[in-house]
């Protein structure tokens, strides 16, 4: 279980990001997290694997406390927390599969890494991944010789080489259309649904959330303003979600 206990995030000691936050994500659970840009959503996730600090609260992750945590702590916590990135966060000149790869880095010698030095079992690994998400073909390109969408399928396959118990999806497709969107989403309800891996997933559109999540919460200016199932979201509540201006699509 992941337990988020009065989380507050404040940059440069005036920018209040997140504002006192409390929630718990059950083991398998597919949980969307929504909100207007701005709303504390990247800043959420990323305070939940220590890329950001935050400024008081509590984070514990299977009896972990996360935020009390050392960095060599955090090293092998991190093992098990996939990240995905809206902006796909890939080393653009390098080939597809040493980006993939880069999600064992956690499981090998540092010295290692450094030269790009993996298994032959973990380079099995990579390719069965990229299998998965259908680019296997693409395994040796460059990175930004694929396209938006097999960008994304790499960022998904590198997190899934980190056998993650966890993954956080930090709105993996805000920069796709709707058909890859729905690709993208679609392999990480296989990851939920057949591993039972926690997915924890910013969006921005509710047919997104309705379609795949089991549970949403809601952020507007770093405050939960809503904890529950989607379909509990009614013309009210997305008013205090997203402003009294808002229209509703999907």
């Amino acid at each position: 279980m992941l337990s988020i206990q009065n989380l507050t995030k404040i940059y440069d000691g005036k920018v209040l990001a997140l504002d006192n936050v409390s929630f718990e994500v059950n083991k398998g659970e597919f949980l969307a997290i929504i909100g207007l840009s701005g709303s504390g959503k990247s800043t959420l996730l990323r305070c939940i694997n220590r890329l950001i600090e935050p400024t008081s609260g509590q984070i514990i992750w299977n009896n972990l406390s996360i935020t009390t945590s050392s960095q060599e702590e955090m090293r092998f916590i991190r093992r098990k927390i996939g990240m995905v990135f809206q902006h796909f966060n890939l080393v653009s000149r390098s080939k597809v599969i040493t980006n993939v790869l880069s999600g064992r880095l956690g499981y090998i010698n540092p010295t290692l890494s450094l030269i790009n030095r993996f298994p032959q079992s973990d380079v099995e690994l990579a390719i069965k991944q990229l299998e998965r998400v259908g680019i296997a073909d693409q395994a040796y390109k460059r990175a930004d010789e694929l396209s938006g969408g097999q960008q994304q399928r790499v960022g998904v396959a590198r997190a899934m080489m980190q056998d993650p118990e966890m993954i956080l999806a930090d709105e993996p497709v805000a920069s796709l259309d709707p058909v890859l969107a729905h690709s993208i989403m679609q392999y990480l309800e296989k990851l939920n649904k057949e591993e039972g891996v926690t997915i924890l997933c910013s969006l921005h559109f509710l047919d997104l959330v309705h379609e795949y999540a089991d549970r949403a919460i809601a952020l507007n200016q770093g405050k939960l303003m809503f904890d529950g199932v989607p379909t509990e979201i009614d013309d009210k509540k997305f008013k205090n979600i997203y402003g009294q201006e808002a229209k509703r699509v999907g």
